[in-house]
């Protein structure tokens, strides 16, 4: 039987997220940007919360495409204020059209979100070793760094926590426990440095979260309960 990092428990669309795509290095910018929106999204929530309504979410975002989402107004978020399949928080809707501008914004001074993002890490994922879910950190000195420059640009629901949880999710950082099968099998493939974060807090279980200007809370399975978005 497969051992599991034990954030994902037994619900089936979890362990799925968890084996699948939690800590898999992405590069495409619409998916960068997906996971940007979601850990917003999960502020105050669980990320299987999130998990399920994704679908949903990629409805009614244009499948996260930043230009359309960009161009969102007053009449894009009267639907969205009324659409039952995502959370309708207006303060999370208007952050994401702002976070969809400010998206744009980067590929024109930087090529592509993917550039700018992965410099936090000097564009090679970084391969811990934890042993336990205490030892995960909910934040360091780059997600840090991420969400300091993030808020320059006029991005808002990008806090620390949050940033540290999206870089769980698109494999920036490998935080597989070392006990769990996933943490081998990506570790080889993104061939990344291995380099032990020191931990920040200790963590609960669930992915991507928010800020909303308030406390870092709980998100990814190291910190959050997403994309750990995971």
């Amino acid at each position: 039987m497969k051992e599991r990092c034990p954030w994902c428990g037994g619900d089936p669309l979890y362990v799925a997220y968890h084996d699948a795509e939690w800590g898999v290095p992405v590069h495409d910018d619409r998916r960068l940007f997906e996971f940007l929106i979601l850990e917003g999204a999960q502020a105050g929530l669980s990320w299987l919360t999130i998990l399920r309504k994704r679908e949903n979410y990629r409805k009614a975002f244009d499948a996260f495409d930043a230009v359309r989402v960009a161009a969102y107004g007053r009449q894009d978020i009267r639907r969205l204020l009324h659409d039952p399949g995502i959370v309708r928080n207006r303060l999370k809707i208007e952050a994401a059209i702002r976070n969809a501008r400010g998206a744009l914004a980067i590929r024109e001074e930087f090529g592509s979100l993917d550039a700018f993002l992965w410099r936090y890490v000097d564009g090679t994922p970084v391969q811990n070793a934890w042993r336990r879910m205490s030892e995960v950190p909910t934040k360091t000195k780059a997600s840090d760094q991420m969400s300091q420059d993030l808020r320059k640009r006029g991005f808002n629901f990008v806090g620390s926590t949050i940033c540290y949880a999206f870089m769980q999710a698109v494999g920036m950082v490998n935080d597989h426990l070392t006990a769990c099968f996933r943490h081998k099998e990506i570790a080889p493939r993104r061939r990344g440095r291995i380099r032990q974060q020191a931990p920040g807090r200790k963590s609960a279980i669930t992915p991507i979260g928010s800020d909303q200007e308030a406390p870092d809370v709980q998100r990814h399975p190291s910190a959050r309960g997403s994309g750990f978005s995971r």
